[in-house]
């Protein structure tokens, strides 16, 4: 347990009496080292554990009550131990403790009467050799619990912990203190007093510095989610995305850390690795909070503030009532010269061809505003073609059907950007490292900048932002690239597309992996691990997860 006490070491007796003298030199020698392992305890719970089973092993207590101030004036019970009743509560055991809090004022007033409140509320210890014949004080609670247990509370030692601020933040009680020698219950002696004092002393400061660290933590991330709030009230198909690539990235990662063979073995992760891991996965995208919403958000070709489709539309209307007055007017000219029947029936012959035309060219426009994945040349052609159509503008100009910027979208060959609204996407990552490089992170954190600055790169250099290749990338970056391209192409919300199936997925995946755009030996742990079906079970629609058949993906390597 990375940073947590060694409580064996501190149960470790000599076996052998010592003088008063070597007993508080050995009890000092392990108080110092029990400061140094609380200081370096990350989890709240283990770090209360720590504090309860270090005062107990110093003063020789049998048992102990660890409890905290609250913000509604209580005393909270966080931890309880009694080793001859095997009595454990609270902490890491998962075992709530059932006891109401003691409130520190009742009725307005003081409660002195119990001693732990007394002691929270003077700042002063309570130091009790018989609790059934001390006085001043209310025990029938203790009294209550030795009826029910058959045990004995003796000696109480009631200490405030007071942290560096003069803030009293809890109090630290122990119960029953045992002669070293004989082993008979005897009261605390002045110095397990003054000893349970220095360590309550240690530990508030330990605990308060440790639940600002957790403070300051909380107040971090929710100042990420804040961006990615704002991320996600700008463009709701991205607001997804920023959630779901950080729990995909911790997956894949915690894979690997687990793989004990092949070319990723030795790559471990400690908790603050994944902390770093997680804050990165988070802020991954942070710079689209510069992306225009009108790009991201861009769900058809000609979209921009509104669908330009609906100007076209107006202008193949436009076009067909000009077709109906050349009709109309035909008629007029053949009727005053009392032309055949026949050549009014090629008119309007003629009519019916151009309409027919024209709604399909607007039918034929209409698809091209949808987005695919590949457009064919002959469909290009074709808008190029509908582009030289005459019309009369509103001003009354002939003009070409559609502008350059029309034709521009609306051929695009892939998706629904065109080459600027593509560099204006890609200019986020350029932003999220801008920002991230410029924030002043503490030493554990020092590398979120490059992990999430690298998930556009690629293997074989031909990313962006800086154009890294593998052996430039750490893992954990290449992992990102991973998890950002398999949500991308799952991805159900997207104004643009469909969400692909496994399958589907896997194959495009496999095929990046061939073609040196993402890390073989990770794609490979991602498919091996079923890191995939874990994910899709989690944000998949059901019909997106069909069968795949492991063996007939691209470069996969069982």
């Amino acid at each position: 347990m990375s940073g947590s006490l060694d409580t064996t070491q501190i149960l470790n007796f000599s076996g052998h009496e010592l003088s008063p003298e070597d007993d508080l030199v050995q009890r000092l020698e392990r108080l110092n080292a029990i400061g140094a392992s609380l200081s370096a305890e990350r989890d709240i719970n283990r770090l209360l554990e720590a504090i309860l089973t270090a005062a107990k092993s110093i003063t020789r207590a049998d048992g102990g009550t660890l409890y905290r101030v609250s913000d509604d004036q209580t005393l909270r019970f966080e931890i309880l131990r009694t080793s001859s009743l095997k009595y454990y509560l609270g902490g890491t055991t998962g075992n709530a403790v059932p006891f109401y809090p003691i409130q520190l004022y009742q009725d307005g007033k003081p409660n002195h009467n119990m001693v732990a409140a007394y002691a929270a509320l003077t700042g002063k210890t309570v130091n009790i050799a018989d609790a059934y014949t001390a006085e001043g004080f209310d025990f029938s609670g203790t009294r209550a619990f030795d009826s029910k247990t058959g045990y004995r509370s003796k000696s109480f030692l009631t200490v405030p912990m007071r942290n560096h601020e003069n803030e009293i933040i809890g109090v630290l009680q122990l119960i029953n203190a045992s002669d070293p020698v004989t082993g008979e219950i005897t009261a605390f002696s002045a110095s397990d007093q003054r000893l349970a004092e220095s360590l309550a002393s240690q530990a508030a400061i330990a605990l308060t510095n440790r639940m600002l660290i957790n403070q300051l933590e909380q107040l971090f991330e929710s100042f990420i989610n804040l961006i990615n709030t704002a991320i996600d009230e700008k463009s709701p198909y991205t607001g997804g995305h920023c959630q779901r690539v950080p729990m995909l990235t911790m997956m894949l990662a915690e894979a690997v850390n687990d793989t004990t063979d092949g070319p990723l073995r030795d790559f471990t992760m400690s908790d603050k690795d994944r902390y770093e891991l997680k804050i990165a996965g988070l802020l991954h995208d942070c710079g689209k909070v510069t992306t225009p919403v009108h790009v991201v958000d861009k769900a058809t070709k000609l979209e921009t503030i509104f669908d330009r489709i609906q100007l076209l539309d107006t202008r193949f209307e436009v076009l067909k009532r000009d077709a109906e007055i050349e009709l109309l007017r035909g008629r007029i000219a053949l009727a005053e010269r009392s032309a055949p029947r026949a050549e009014v029936e090629v008119a309007e012959a003629r009519f019916r061809e151009r309409v027919r035309q024209l709604d399909d060219a607007r039918a034929f426009l209409r698809a091209c505003n949808i987005g695919s994945e590949a457009m064919s040349a002959a469909d290009v052609e074709r808008v190029k073609s509908i582009a030289q159509y005459r019309w009369i503008d509103s001003a009354g100009h002939e003009a070409s059907f559609l502008t350059s910027d029309e034709l521009k979208n609306l051929t695009i060959r892939s998706g629904t950007l065109n080459a600027d609204e593509r560099q204006i996407i890609n200019h986020h990552i350029v932003a999220t490292v801008r920002m991230l490089e410029a924030l002043p992170w503490p030493r554990h954190l020092k590398n979120v900048p490059e992990y999430a600055g690298g998930h556009h790169e690629r293997m074989d250099g031909k990313g962006y932002p800086k154009g890294l290749t593998r052996e430039q990338m750490s893992v954990q970056a290449r992992v990102m690239g991973i998890a950002d391209i398999f949500e991308a192409l799952t991805a159900k919300d997207r104004p643009y597309k469909r969400g692909k199936t496994l399958s589907e997925s896997l194959e495009i995946l496999g095929r990046f992996r061939e073609n040196g755009h993402i890390d073989p030996d990770l794609f490979d742990i991602f498919v091996r691990k079923k890191i995939y079906l874990r994910y899709a079970e989690m944000f998949l629609d059901k019909e997106q997860i069909d069968g795949v058949d492991e063996s007939k993906i691209p470069g996969y390597v069982p």
